[in-house]
């Protein structure tokens, strides 16, 4: 097996790259959430944002190459914490927004070092707090998050009208 190299990006410059990895893990999340707007519908202003989070925000995007051919990616920000929050750390958090492996490089670890490289490059800046979300069916981000460490504390609850 080829080794398996992570390396941060700068979303503006591998634009193309990461949008086709975003366009994957819509089409994903679309299987799972029939509320999931179309890619093309949502592409321009969902690119913007995070390079826009990437900019201001601390924002780190990893890649993972098995290779020289991309595998994957995650990408993660900080969010500031204000006056209002009611819990104990009033530290900056490590929002992780979006992840995805390619499928021919799934069962492979990718994805477990790609959150591993990401936490230890905000954790060795002070943050103490990871959030996350998943979908409520994605039983199997459910179970890595859990392996990882991670414990469920908000369940989000929708209402469409």
């Amino acid at each position: 097996m080829k080794e398996i190299v992570i390396r941060p990006v700068l979303i503006k410059n591998e634009y193309g790259l990461i949008s086709n990895m975003m366009a994957r893990l819509h089409a994903n999340e679309q299987l799972l959430n029939p509320n999931t707007a179309p890619w093309p519908d949502v592409e321009s202003s969902y690119m913007r944002h995070v390079i826009e989070m990437q900019q201001e925000s601390a924002g780190a995007c990893l890649v993972a190459y098995v290779g020289d051919a991309p595998a994957g990616f995650i990408f993660g920000y900080l969010e500031e914490q204000d006056d209002s929050r009611i819990e104990v750390d009033t530290g900056d958090m490590l929002y992780v927004s979006d992840g995805y492996v390619y499928d021919t490089y799934r069962r492979m670890g990718i994805y477990r070092k790609l959150n591993d490289a990401l936490e230890q490059h905000y954790t060795a800046g002070g943050v103490r707090r990871i959030t996350r979300f998943t979908l409520a069916n994605n039983v199997a981000m459910q179970r890595f998050l859990e392996s990882e460490g991670y414990k469920v504390t908000r369940l989000l609850y929708e209402k469409w009208l």
